[in-house]
Protein backbone atom coordinates (compact mmCIF):
# COMPACT_ATOMS: atom_id res chain seq x y z
CA UNK A 1 0.00 0.00 0.00
CA UNK A 2 1.69 3.34 -1.12
CA UNK A 3 1.78 5.71 1.97
CA UNK A 4 0.36 9.36 1.48
CA UNK A 5 3.72 10.18 2.07
CA UNK A 6 5.28 9.05 -1.28
CA UNK A 7 2.57 11.69 -3.08
CA UNK A 8 2.36 15.31 -3.73
CA UNK A 9 -0.61 16.75 -5.18
CA UNK A 10 0.64 19.83 -7.50
CA UNK A 11 -2.39 22.56 -8.69
CA UNK A 12 -1.20 25.18 -10.73
CA UNK A 13 -3.65 28.29 -9.06
CA UNK A 14 -4.52 31.60 -10.02
CA UNK A 15 -6.97 33.45 -8.84
CA UNK A 16 -8.71 30.75 -7.14
CA UNK A 17 -8.98 32.31 -3.40
CA UNK A 18 -12.20 30.92 -2.33
CA UNK A 19 -11.95 27.68 -2.93
CA UNK A 20 -7.88 27.17 -3.04
CA UNK A 21 -8.08 26.79 0.93
CA UNK A 22 -10.82 23.50 1.23
CA UNK A 23 -9.12 22.26 -2.23
CA UNK A 24 -5.48 21.84 -0.53
CA UNK A 25 -6.86 20.35 3.04
CA UNK A 26 -9.00 17.68 0.97
CA UNK A 27 -6.15 16.67 -1.10
CA UNK A 28 -3.73 16.41 1.99
CA UNK A 29 -6.05 13.90 2.95
CA UNK A 30 -4.36 11.25 0.60
CA UNK A 31 -0.92 13.30 0.12
CA UNK A 32 2.22 13.94 2.42
CA UNK A 33 2.53 17.17 0.21
CA UNK A 34 0.86 19.92 -1.68
CA UNK A 35 2.33 22.33 -3.94
CA UNK A 36 0.47 24.83 -5.15
CA UNK A 37 2.27 26.66 -8.33
CA UNK A 38 0.58 30.39 -8.33
CA UNK A 39 0.13 32.00 -11.52
CA UNK A 40 0.84 35.46 -9.99
CA UNK A 41 -2.65 35.92 -8.71
CA UNK A 42 -4.63 39.26 -7.98
CA UNK A 43 -6.53 37.87 -4.71
CA UNK A 44 -5.54 35.93 -1.85
CA UNK A 45 -5.01 32.57 -3.43
CA UNK A 46 -1.11 31.88 -2.20
CA UNK A 47 -2.05 32.96 1.45
CA UNK A 48 -5.35 30.64 1.09
CA UNK A 49 -3.11 27.86 -0.21
CA UNK A 50 -0.36 28.30 2.20
CA UNK A 51 -2.88 28.44 5.43
CA UNK A 52 -4.07 24.78 4.27
CA UNK A 53 -0.71 23.67 4.57
CA UNK A 54 0.47 23.77 0.68
CA UNK A 55 4.01 24.68 0.03
CA UNK A 56 3.64 27.63 -2.29
CA UNK A 57 5.68 28.84 -5.34
CA UNK A 58 5.35 31.25 -8.08
CA UNK A 59 5.32 30.24 -12.02
CA UNK A 60 7.38 32.24 -14.57
CA UNK A 61 4.09 34.23 -16.24
CA UNK A 62 4.01 31.52 -18.98
CA UNK A 63 1.07 29.68 -18.45
CA UNK A 64 -0.37 26.28 -16.85
CA UNK A 65 2.67 23.93 -18.43
CA UNK A 66 5.00 26.34 -16.98
CA UNK A 67 3.68 26.21 -13.62
CA UNK A 68 3.06 22.30 -13.39
CA UNK A 69 7.04 21.77 -14.64
CA UNK A 70 7.93 24.14 -11.77
CA UNK A 71 6.19 22.03 -9.32
CA UNK A 72 7.86 19.15 -10.63
CA UNK A 73 11.21 19.70 -10.19
CA UNK A 74 10.40 20.73 -6.13
CA UNK A 75 8.70 17.03 -5.97
CA UNK A 76 10.99 14.62 -3.65
CA UNK A 77 8.18 11.84 -3.32
CA UNK A 78 7.87 9.50 -5.90
CA UNK A 79 4.12 9.69 -7.38
CA UNK A 80 3.03 13.11 -8.81
CA UNK A 81 -0.70 14.08 -8.71
CA UNK A 82 -2.26 16.79 -10.85
CA UNK A 83 -5.58 18.61 -10.31
CA UNK A 84 -6.97 21.45 -11.49
CA UNK A 85 -8.07 24.74 -8.70
CA UNK A 86 -11.38 24.76 -10.34
CA UNK A 87 -12.63 22.44 -8.00
CA UNK A 88 -13.57 19.92 -11.20
CA UNK A 89 -11.52 17.39 -10.10
CA UNK A 90 -12.86 15.73 -6.84
CA UNK A 91 -9.19 14.83 -4.09
CA UNK A 92 -11.52 11.93 -3.11
CA UNK A 93 -10.89 9.75 -6.34
CA UNK A 94 -6.60 10.34 -5.30
CA UNK A 95 -6.72 6.66 -4.26
CA UNK A 96 -8.35 5.11 -7.35
CA UNK A 97 -5.90 7.27 -9.70
CA UNK A 98 -2.84 6.19 -8.26
CA UNK A 99 -3.91 2.59 -7.88
CA UNK A 100 -2.80 1.09 -11.21
CA UNK A 101 0.97 2.83 -10.18
CA UNK A 102 0.70 1.47 -6.68
CA UNK A 103 0.09 -1.93 -7.89
CA UNK A 104 3.00 -1.79 -10.52
CA UNK A 105 0.59 -1.61 -13.34
CA UNK A 106 0.87 1.27 -15.13
CA UNK A 107 3.47 4.66 -14.49
CA UNK A 108 1.07 7.34 -15.80
CA UNK A 109 -2.35 7.51 -15.00
CA UNK A 110 -5.37 9.33 -16.29
CA UNK A 111 -8.55 10.19 -14.97
CA UNK A 112 -11.40 9.71 -17.80
CA UNK A 113 -14.57 11.87 -18.01
CA UNK A 114 -15.63 9.49 -20.72
CA UNK A 115 -15.79 6.60 -18.14
CA UNK A 116 -16.66 8.83 -15.89
CA UNK A 117 -18.91 11.40 -16.52
CA UNK A 118 -19.02 15.43 -16.76
CA UNK A 119 -20.94 18.19 -15.20
CA UNK A 120 -19.59 20.26 -17.82
CA UNK A 121 -19.27 18.78 -21.55
CA UNK A 122 -22.82 18.93 -22.88
CA UNK A 123 -25.34 21.88 -23.07
CA UNK A 124 -23.70 24.37 -25.28
CA UNK A 125 -21.89 25.05 -28.44
CA UNK A 126 -18.53 25.74 -25.90
CA UNK A 127 -19.04 22.44 -24.28
CA UNK A 128 -19.91 20.51 -27.90
CA UNK A 129 -16.40 22.77 -29.53
CA UNK A 130 -14.33 21.22 -26.25
CA UNK A 131 -15.64 17.70 -26.47
CA UNK A 132 -15.35 17.37 -30.06
CA UNK A 133 -11.49 18.41 -29.72
CA UNK A 134 -10.71 16.27 -27.18
CA UNK A 135 -12.19 13.16 -28.84
CA UNK A 136 -10.02 13.91 -31.92
CA UNK A 137 -6.66 14.43 -30.28
CA UNK A 138 -7.41 11.31 -28.53
CA UNK A 139 -8.60 9.59 -31.28
CA UNK A 140 -5.27 10.51 -32.98
CA UNK A 141 -2.85 9.45 -30.17
CA UNK A 142 -4.90 5.84 -29.98
CA UNK A 143 -4.10 5.71 -33.50
CA UNK A 144 -0.75 6.44 -33.64
CA UNK A 145 0.30 3.92 -30.32
CA UNK A 146 -2.45 1.26 -31.24
CA UNK A 147 -3.98 1.77 -27.66
CA UNK A 148 -7.58 2.79 -26.47
CA UNK A 149 -8.04 5.51 -24.24
CA UNK A 150 -11.30 6.74 -23.86
CA UNK A 151 -10.02 10.94 -23.48
CA UNK A 152 -6.27 11.86 -23.03
CA UNK A 153 -6.42 15.61 -22.01
CA UNK A 154 -7.87 15.49 -18.22
CA UNK A 155 -5.80 18.04 -15.91
CA UNK A 156 -6.51 14.97 -13.44
CA UNK A 157 -3.75 12.51 -13.74
CA UNK A 158 -1.18 10.99 -12.08
CA UNK A 159 2.57 10.21 -12.82
CA UNK A 160 5.43 8.49 -11.30
CA UNK A 161 8.20 10.70 -10.54
CA UNK A 162 11.16 9.18 -12.25
CA UNK A 163 8.85 9.39 -15.72
CA UNK A 164 7.65 12.81 -15.69
CA UNK A 165 11.37 14.03 -15.36
CA UNK A 166 12.37 12.28 -18.41
CA UNK A 167 9.69 13.23 -20.23
CA UNK A 168 12.11 16.35 -21.76
CA UNK A 169 8.18 18.50 -20.80
CA UNK A 170 8.82 22.24 -22.18
CA UNK A 171 4.93 23.26 -22.79
CA UNK A 172 4.23 26.24 -21.08
CA UNK A 173 0.72 26.39 -22.04
CA UNK A 174 -2.19 24.21 -21.54
CA UNK A 175 -1.36 21.95 -23.61
CA UNK A 176 0.89 20.53 -21.29
CA UNK A 177 -1.38 17.47 -20.82
CA UNK A 178 -1.31 15.93 -24.31
CA UNK A 179 2.44 16.51 -23.79
CA UNK A 180 2.65 14.20 -20.78
CA UNK A 181 0.20 11.43 -21.98
CA UNK A 182 2.38 11.43 -25.67
CA UNK A 183 6.13 11.65 -25.05
CA UNK A 184 4.87 8.84 -22.01
CA UNK A 185 3.53 6.76 -24.70
CA UNK A 186 6.59 8.20 -27.31
CA UNK A 187 9.13 6.22 -23.98
CA UNK A 188 7.17 3.30 -23.85
CA UNK A 189 5.63 3.94 -20.49
CA UNK A 190 2.55 2.39 -19.64
CA UNK A 191 -0.20 4.52 -19.19
CA UNK A 192 -3.91 3.14 -17.89
CA UNK A 193 -7.10 5.45 -17.15
CA UNK A 194 -9.36 5.26 -14.09
CA UNK A 195 -13.24 6.60 -14.17
CA UNK A 196 -13.02 10.67 -12.75
CA UNK A 197 -16.36 12.67 -12.94
CA UNK A 198 -15.68 16.34 -13.78
CA UNK A 199 -17.67 18.56 -11.78
CA UNK A 200 -18.86 22.26 -12.58
CA UNK A 201 -16.46 24.98 -11.98
CA UNK A 202 -17.38 26.12 -7.94
CA UNK A 203 -16.52 29.98 -8.67
CA UNK A 204 -15.38 32.36 -11.07
CA UNK A 205 -14.59 31.32 -15.29
CA UNK A 206 -11.97 29.28 -17.32
CA UNK A 207 -9.12 30.64 -18.18
CA UNK A 208 -9.06 28.80 -21.39
CA UNK A 209 -10.38 30.77 -24.24
CA UNK A 210 -11.34 27.74 -26.85
CA UNK A 211 -11.35 29.48 -30.03
CA UNK A 212 -7.73 31.31 -29.17
CA UNK A 213 -6.21 28.20 -27.93
CA UNK A 214 -7.49 25.21 -30.47
CA UNK A 215 -4.81 25.95 -33.20
CA UNK A 216 -2.29 26.10 -30.47
CA UNK A 217 -3.62 22.09 -29.61
CA UNK A 218 -3.62 20.80 -32.84
CA UNK A 219 -0.01 22.26 -34.24
CA UNK A 220 1.19 20.85 -30.52
CA UNK A 221 -0.09 17.40 -31.09
CA UNK A 222 1.18 17.07 -34.90
CA UNK A 223 4.79 18.56 -32.97
CA UNK A 224 4.95 15.92 -30.23
CA UNK A 225 3.52 13.14 -31.90
CA UNK A 226 6.57 13.26 -34.16
CA UNK A 227 8.89 15.67 -33.73
CA UNK A 228 9.56 16.64 -30.41
CA UNK A 229 12.51 15.48 -28.46
CA UNK A 230 11.68 13.19 -25.67
CA UNK A 231 14.23 11.03 -22.75
CA UNK A 232 16.43 14.16 -21.48
CA UNK A 233 15.63 15.05 -17.73
CA UNK A 234 13.23 18.13 -17.85
CA UNK A 235 14.05 19.41 -14.46
CA UNK A 236 13.37 23.44 -13.93
CA UNK A 237 15.75 23.82 -11.41
CA UNK A 238 14.35 25.74 -8.46
CA UNK A 239 15.83 29.29 -7.90
CA UNK A 240 15.87 28.53 -4.47
CA UNK A 241 14.12 30.51 -2.08
CA UNK A 242 12.81 33.02 -4.76
CA UNK A 243 10.41 31.42 -6.21
CA UNK A 244 8.40 30.71 -2.72
CA UNK A 245 6.10 33.43 -2.52
CA UNK A 246 7.48 35.56 0.86
CA UNK A 247 6.06 38.43 -0.60
CA UNK A 248 3.34 37.69 0.94
CA UNK A 249 4.12 36.23 4.23
CA UNK A 250 4.35 33.13 3.42
CA UNK A 251 7.33 30.27 4.13
CA UNK A 252 5.36 27.19 4.15
CA UNK A 253 7.96 24.65 2.93
CA UNK A 254 7.42 20.45 2.47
Amino acid sequence: MQSRDDVTVIIAAKDEAPTIGALVARCRRYAGYVIVVDGHSRDATATEAAAAGARVLLDEGKGKGNALRIGIAAVTTSVIVFLDADGSHDPDDIPRLIAPIVDGRADHVSGSRLMGGSSELHGGFDEFFRLAGSSFITAVINWRFGIRLSESQNGFRAIRTDVARQLNLRSNEATIEQELIVKTLRMGFRVAEVPAHEYKRQFGASHLVLWKVSPIFVCSLIWYLFFARVGTSTAIAPEADRQIVRSRGIGAQL
